[in-house]
């Protein structure tokens, strides 16, 4: 199935239809997997409507504009990813997740990437993209060392009390935050948490990864625990420069507590 042939291009295609008579719209773009042609029968659609007038900051406005789109089925704003611009939408008939993000024209020249253009009404959005750079945001080395032994410690703490739903919810959080990313950047590709891991990284990547999926019990969480130690340094030699300090002390402390915590 191509992207002219998929759900969410069909769906596109009618909301800018839609959109098209509407006079307080400027423009609407697309962008997410449909930038890289990677369109299939699992992708949501990322759309960005920008309008004369501020939508966003207004719930209620947001929902009722995107129900004007198809059946809407319930809708929420972005708060949890950052942005409460974005509205997060259900459709049905067909089943579909869009996220609908609502700009002004003053906004829009701040982006992540730079979206193919579905209507553009009078030229802007073409001129505004053609004369920005989108900055897609990058890990942060030194930031991520800072933190990363305090991390593991809170881990140890959590694991040794025996709270192994919430060293749960910790590795998930590692992965999205740390080695997600930074697996993403040694493949060369945006920084997105963990999305597409599997189809961009080497295999040898992929296998210390998985490593980190624990079971529910102590020595299967520790395990994990070590694995996600292991493929951090590795990561950490692979992309770091000179002009990161490595928290040795901290590190060597902290794996000290590691083996108290194991031997037990």
């Amino acid at each position: 199935m191509t992207s002219n042939e998929s759900i969410p291009a069909i769906f596109a295609k009618r909301i800018t239809e839609i959109l098209e008579a509407d006079s307080t719209v400027i423009g609407l773009t697309v962008g997410g997997s449909w930038l890289a042609n990677e369109i299939d029968e699992f992708s949501d659609l990322d759309l960005i409507l920008v309008t004369k007038e501020k939508i966003s900051g207004n719930a209620d406005k947001m929902k009722a504009y995107a129900s004007g789109f198809g059946k809407l089925l319930s809708a929420f704003t972005g708060e949890h990813i950052g942005d409460p611009r974005v509205l997060i939408c259900l459709y049905d008939e067909p089943l579909l997740h869009v996220d609908i993000k609502f700009l002004t024209i003053e906004e829009f020249g701040k982006r992540v990437e730079s979206p193919v253009i579905l209507l553009d009404k009078g030229g802007e959005l073409r001129k505004i993209i053609d004369s920005t750079e989108a900055k897609f945001p990058r890990p942060d080395f030194q930031w991520i060392e800072d933190r990363f032994w305090i991390w593991i410690h809170y881990a140890l703490l959590k694991i040794g009390r025996g709270e192994y739903f919430e060293s749960f919810d910790f590795f998930g959080s590692l992965r999205s935050i740390v080695l997600g990313p930074l697996l993403h950047m040694k493949s060369n590709s945006k920084p997105r948490g963990v999305r597409k891991l599997e189809f961009i990284s080497a295999d040898e990547d992929i296998k210390m990864l998985k490593a980190t999926l624990p079971a529910y019990d102590r020595e299967s969480l520790l395990s994990a625990l070590n694995a996600s130690v292991s493929l951090y340094r590795k990561l950490r030699l692979d992309l770091y420069g000179d002009n990161i300090t490595f928290r040795t002390e901290a590190e060597e402390r902290v794996m000290k507590y590691f083996d108290e915590i194991s031997a037990r």
